[in-house]
């Protein structure tokens, strides 16, 4: 998407520090996006994020559906959003929106796994 800088897969969510794949602890499977709101907003990502991720069954803590805003206003944007996502779609929606905590970067295997993965069966929305 133009105007995203890096994406970076991690963990966070949890109050036990340096979560691990191996040992997830308390911690919540994530992603830090950074972007240039010059270029794209916040409202668009999340709106993005609709299209990709369909959070209407609970799941454990390690995958659960999570926004962590950094401030009051990503926080209204994204309880809006999940919000439409709900009415559009008649379900409930599971996403807990928080604020945001440590970000502990995970394993590089981790890090860009769709474009690694080498079997035809892997999807790739890009």
């Amino acid at each position: 998407m133009n105007g995203i800088a890096q994406v970076v897969v991690g963990y966070t969510g949890g109050k036990m520090p340096d979560p691990t794949y191996q040992n997830i602890k308390d911690a919540t499977e994530a992603v830090l996006v950074e972007f240039d709101p010059v270029v794209i907003s916040y409202e668009e990502i999340l709106n993005e994020w609709t299209q990709q991720h369909h959070p209407f069954m609970k799941q454990q803590t390690q995958y659960r559906s999570a926004i962590f805003v950094k401030n009051e206003a990503e926080r209204e944007i994204a309880e809006k959003v999940v919000k439409g996502l709900g009415d559009s779609n008649g379900l409930t929606v599971y996403t807990d929106i928080e604020d945001v905590g440590a970000f502990y970067r995970a394993e590089e295997y981790h890090q860009d796994f769709l474009n690694k993965q080498k079997s035809s069966r892997a999807f790739n929305p890009y």
